[in-house]
């Protein structure tokens, strides 16, 4: 863990909500001089604390319709299945989640589609073509709530 000063986490704080702020609204924020903030942003994104500033887009404005939380259980738990199967999800655009857990899931997975039958063909692809699979439950999504990725930060 990083040490964050109080100026540190008003500006992890700002950008998480809103990464397009300007440097004197970020100054304003977190009580420094717009270069000040540049600086200590700079230094957040090398040091991994940011890890990349993106956007959320709507699922719908972009034909996405349909999101799926999916349990995936693999046949067993060895390392260079976990692996290949890391690699597998990271390489594979509909998947826009993956983590690896504990219980009685091996992976929970958030999966975009335009719609059912668009979903039923990534499962062949994905998940019945994968022999190192047993698995899997589809829980499809009623509604988005919450989209984010913002964490509580505390001095």
């Amino acid at each position: 863990m990083i040490d964050l000063d109080d100026a540190d986490i008003a500006l992890l704080a700002a950008v998480q909500t809103n990464n397009r702020l300007t440097s004197e609204e970020l100054a304003n924020r977190a009580h420094l001089s717009p270069t000040a903030c540049q600086r200590r942003l700079k230094r957040l994104r090398a040091e991994g604390v940011i890890e990349a500033d993106v956007a959320i887009v709507s699922p719908k404005a972009v034909g996405r319709q349909v999101t799926m939380i999916v349990l995936v259980s693999l046949e067993r738990e060895r390392a260079d299945i976990i692996d290949r199967f890391k690699t597998a999800i990271r390489k594979t655009r509909e998947v826009m989640i993956g983590y690896y857990v504990t219980g009685d899931a091996d992976f929970i997975l958030v999966i975009t589609a335009r719609d059912m039958e668009d979903y039923e063909q990534f499962t062949r692809r994905f998940f019945y073509e994968n022999n190192d699979i047993k698995g899997f439950k589809t829980m499809v999504v009623m509604d988005r709530v919450k989209a984010g990725f913002a964490f509580p930060i505390e001095a």
